[in-house]
């Protein structure tokens, strides 16, 4: 059994050779935390104000969620290359531009019936993008849709709600229901001789249905601080940028060289894993200076992948790397 990320990330970064997290950068962009959660700059509310995500009141929100989360990876391009797009949109927004697009042009891609089987070439008019650009792994999507929507049809009769309402208001539980139903969540690894798991699209899931809903209802988890970040490919761009990360001369180098790495590598695992375990130092040190407010890791996690997308040019201008993997997982 894989121990949890919370555990995973803590077990890495204590073992981890290529990527060191600096105390002198957690104080650093600590104190931003604190600023940010004290100013009202960062909060769950923020997810809600970005036009492409649905609101609480939308009957289909959490069909929403579900639908795109199963779809949020492996975004990527060089920085030398065009990348996909949708309306003008590039990334997680263009995913969410073209399942908008694709609600707004009355097909049925949030329900499990019509994406438990919807062929690649529907699939593909749904992701056309403004460019001759397709959505990356487009074949690993149409599986995943096959898969989930199966799933849901065969285990929670129908809906993605009722896998929800299973899990009772427990962040915990609805994580082990999703890794544990749907193989194409369970983002897990093999370190050094330990099972780890980073479990990022099913976590980001759970954290977007906290943030949609406000944590009222169906998105209330009473242990939601459980959550740790999601561990991705754009966020340690920002951890590097603070000073939270430092990788040795070599896997810099590897890095800025645009070598892929394998989903479950080492160097990818170390990346990711630290990731999660730097977001819990920040969150430990943030929260020992708040005073009446509370801040967890899926608001840090906004904070940081917000943070890259702002900051994109002067992340380049400095040469601060991402690595590049194809995968599912994120």
């Amino acid at each position: 059994m894989a121990l949890s990320p919370r555990e995973s990330g803590k077990l890495v970064a204590s073992l981890s050779k290529n990527v060191k997290i600096k105390e002198d950068g957690i104080q650093k962009l600590g104190d931003v935390l604190v600023e940010e959660i004290e100013n009202g700059r960062l909060s769950p509310k923020n997810f809600t104000q970005v036009k492409l995500h649905p609101k609480p009141e939308d009957p289909w929100a959490l069909d929403w969620l579900f639908v795109v989360d199963t779809l949020n990876f492996c975004f990527w391009s060089l920085e030398t290359e065009v990348g996909w797009t949708v309306e003008g949109y590039t990334g997680y927004f263009a995913l969410c531009a073209a399942i908008n697009r694709a609600i707004k042009e009355k097909v049925d891609i949030l329900n499990p019936k019509f994406y438990s089987e919807v062929s690649e070439k529907d699939l593909a008019k749904i992701f056309r993008s403004d460019n001759d650009v397709p959505i990356p792994l487009f074949s690993d999507r149409v599986k995943c849709l096959h898969e989930v929507g199966t799933v849901i049809l065969e285990n929670f009769d129908g809906s993605f709600e009722n896998c929800v309402k299973k899990a009772n208001n427990s962040a915990v539980a609805l994580l082990d229901l999703i890794v544990n139903n749907f193989k194409c969540f369970k983002d897990e690894a093999t370190y050094k001789s330990h099972q780890v798991a980073l479990y990022k699209r099913a976590q980001i899931l759970i954290g977007d249905i906290w943030a949609c809903f406000k944590n009222e209802g169906i998105g209330h988890f009473k242990d939601i601080g459980e959550i740790t970040l999601f561990a991705d490919y754009r966020i340690p761009q920002t951890l590097l940028y603070y000073g939270v990360f430092e990788y040795t001369e070599e896997l810099l180098k590897k890095l800025q060289e645009n070598t892929t790495l394998e989903n479950g590598e080492e160097d990818e695992v170390e990346i990711r894993a630290c990731s999660i375990h730097a977001a819990e130092l920040l969150r430990d040190y943030a929260t020992k200076k708040l005073k009446d407010k509370e801040i967890n890791a899926i608001l840090i996690d906004h904070y940081l992948w917000d943070f890259r997308r702002q900051h994109a040019q002067e992340i380049l201008d400095k040469k601060l790397p991402f690595h590049k993997t194809f995968s599912v997982y994120y």
